[in-house]
């Protein structure tokens, strides 16, 4: 092979990086790759990290910790081997070398081939339910087994939690069916248990069988991810079948359930919904959730744990009108099953939609599923700028007496369309500040005069309002022109621009016979209010919250790993809202509305339940336990239908512009559904009681 060869490497903006490297035992494609990484990551990120050794113990950490997730496989005495590299990883990557990957992959290879005889011996024979043991299901509270013993101890309580689950799973359907119809065959508890024991054994042997298709370039690029991930959790290396992967999750969700995944630590997680799709309209699937098993209608679920992002997606998506469904676990550790009927993304429902809502006053309504824009003619000419401003202008022609702005669930978009957008309620002046990895903060200004809107504002928020949603938000809070609810203590907290590079264009041609080599996307920008600080980590937090099932638990950005900070740079000169409402106390009158409101008592209750849930996560392995605690479960979730009707005295009106006519009966359809929709939901019907007092 060849030695001391020296690459030119050409980084846009930041100019040249000239390096060398001796190639080893490893490809020479890998050691390119490993060095055009490191090189782009150290020119191009926001805040470059120093390849050290606490860069080094940063790897390792978040490498061990997705080489063996559930701690299935590694041996304590195994990470301790591999803890000999813990402060060499900075030399292997500044010299191209794979010392510590080559170690973890010849561990990991062969624990999986020991663990496969595991969970057979333990499901050829009837399990013991009457025994008093229990599982700790967080993966993070547990520790790696001393031996191999403990390991196959661990195994034995992992398959008899998947076959009691299983078994609870067979005699809820039974006993559905049998309400149903009396000539339902019922099975006894111990043919349930055979027939349970064949299933997590084919469950298993699919997954082993995944297990056995990752080859070197699948944890390759878990290494190298490790590596990027410590930058921040956005910036991540892509795979060259990785790429076209994420091209699906980001533009192929026209058919399907309309949600865009990713694949992170073995598992399917749900990154984003789309506005306007199946997913969106059923409601139940959220960001966060993360997808276990894939159902077919009615037919058995297939375990997708550790498959490839392209398998699942195949799995996932299918033809308009078929039905899937999909085994979620929630951010509090439930699980359920989401039914979907797959359809196309319908584009009215993406666009700003508005309404009046009837009450003591009227009260304009724009919901607002993301901030569009005409990239690429998509949308026609489209921006959600001006569709709000023609909205708003609506709203006035009805004499409304205030306008509530809803964002919730808005992941961003368009970052031009958000500084017009806030320009729509304020005088001329700046929006945000972006900044990038060095230089003075670019200030985006909304440069016209003109006020569209000048009346009592609310803006809508919750923990997935992100990027553009909280710009919006901090805008107008910091300009003092409106009010923002939350329900929820705080946005997302996503205050980062990340952009993609093709990893092969850095390549010089005497080395195009290495190409592909993937792509990389880098955090390179960074948002600040015009106060200064940043939206990052801290988001935007609301000036009333409302109680949320999830507002207990820990969500959005700064439960990621390695999150970029917090800061602050030189506020922007601008002029506050001279407004004469009182912030203290609409946030008491509504503090009381909602201690009197049942609806709002029973989230709270829920909202307790959910955080008990997260942190006790310890299960019974006794059967009549274990069904006793999923019937207590599924009696509080029930509690909740009380909040699935009308709210009385919640009124929606069409404006006079957007009647439809009788003969358009699929849009009048739609309408009704989200009529019915609006006036069932108790947080904008609290946003209305406060808008309605703000003067």
């Amino acid at each position: 092979m060849l030695k001391s060869k020296k690459l030119l490497f050409l980084i846009p903006v930041l100019a040249v990086a000239l390096f060398s490297y001796t190639f080893v035992a490893q490809s020479e494609k890998e050691e390119a790759l490993d060095q055009v990484l490191l090189q782009s990551l150290s020119n191009i990120h926001f805040a470059p990290l120093e390849i050290n050794d606490k860069f080094s113990e940063k790897v390792y950490k978040f490498y061990v910790q997705r080489l063996d997730y559930n701690k299935k496989f590694l041996l304590q005495s195994d990470v301790e081997e591999l803890k000999k590299y813990e402060h060499s990883i900075d030399e292997d990557v500044n010299a191209g070398r794979f010392n510590f990957f080559n170690k973890s992959l010849e561990i990991i290879t062969d624990r999986i081939q020991e663990a496969q005889t595991y969970y057979k011996d333990i499901l050829s024979q009837p399990i013991d339910f009457t025994k008093e043991e229990t599982i700790q299901l967080d993966a993070e509270k547990l520790n790696f087994c001393k031996s191999k013993e403990e390991l196959k101890d661990a195994w034995r309580k992992s398959m008899k939690y998947q076959v009691l689950a299983k078994m609870g799973d067979m005699l809820e359907s039974q006993e559905k069916a049998k309400e149903k119809s009396d000539t339902v065959k019922i099975k006894t508890k111990e043919e349930i248990e055979i027939e349970a024991r064949k299933k997590v054994l084919k469950s298993n042997d699919d997954w082993f069988k995944r297990l056995k298709e990752f080859d070197r370039n699948d944890r390759l690029a878990i290494y190298f991810n490790s590596i990027t991930g410590v930058y921040d959790p956005h910036t991540e290396y892509f795979a060259p079948k990785d790429k076209a992967n994420f091209d699906i999750g980001m533009s192929g969700q026209l058919e399907g359930i309309g949600a865009q995944l990713q694949e992170k630590d073995g598992y399917i997680k749900v990154t984003n919904i789309v506005p306007g799709s199946a997913s969106w309209r059923q409601g139940q699937l959220k960001t966060g959730d993360i997808i276990l098993k894939v159902a077919q209608g009615g037919n058995e679920p297939v375990d997708i744990a550790d498959m490839r992002l392209d398998d699942a997606v195949l799995l996932i998506r299918g033809k308009k009108g078929t039905e899937v469904r999909l085994t979620v676990k929630k951010v509090d550790g439930s699980t359920i099953v989401i039914p979907l009927i797959r359809d196309i993304v319908v584009l009215e429902e993406t666009y700003a939609q508005s309404v009046i809502l009837k009450g003591k006053k009227n009260i304009g309504y724009i919901k607002l599923p993301s901030f569009y824009a005409d990239f690429g003619g998509q949308n026609g000419g489209r921006s959600c700028s001006k569709d709000v401003r023609k909205e708003l202008q609506k709203l006035k022609e009805e004499n409304v007496d205030g306008i509530i702005l809803d964002l919730r669930y808005n992941g961003g978009g368009s970052l031009g369309d958000v500084v017009d957008m806030a320009g729509l309620f304020i005088d001329k002046g700046p929006v945000v500040q972006v900044k990038q990895k060095s230089g003075m903060a670019q200030v985006m200004e909304d440069r016209d005069p003109a006020i569209v809107y000048d009346g009592p504002l609310v803006v809508m928020v919750n923990s997935n309002s992100a990027s553009a949603s909280e710009i919006m938000a901090a805008a107008i809070q910091d300009y003092k022109r409106g009010l923002i609810v939350g329900t929820s203590p705080s946005t997302f907290g996503k205050g980062t621009v990340q952009r993609f590079y093709e990893l092969d264009d850095y390549l010089p041609p005497a080395y195009s016979n290495l190409k592909p080599l993937g792509s990389v996307k880098i955090t390179t920008q960074k948002f600040y209010r015009v106060n200064g600080g940043a939206t990052q980590l801290k988001g935007v937090i609301p000036d009333i919250v409302l109680p949320d099932p999830y507002y207990l638990l820990d969500q959005g950005e700064k439960e990621q790993d390695y999150p970029m900070a917090w800061d602050e740079i030189a506020a922007a000169k601008y002029q506050t809202w001279k407004g004469t409402y009182s912030v203290d106390k609409l946030k008491a009158a509504s503090g009381e509305r909602v201690k009197a409101n049942s609806g709002f008592a029973l989230l709270n209750d829920a909202a307790k339940r959910m955080k008990k849930q997260k942190d006790e996560t310890v299960v019974s392995l006794n059967f009549d336990k274990f069904m006793i605690e999923q019937k207590k479960y599924k009696e509080e979730v029930k509690k909740l239908e009380g909040l699935d009707k009308e709210i009385e005295g919640m009124d929606v009106q069409t404006l006079k512009t957007d009647i439809i006519p009788e003969t358009d009966t699929v849009k009048i359809s739609k309408n009704k559904e989200w009529y019915k929709s609006i006036k069932k939901d108790i947080y904008l019907n609290e946003t209305m009681n406060i808008i309605t007092e703000m003067k």
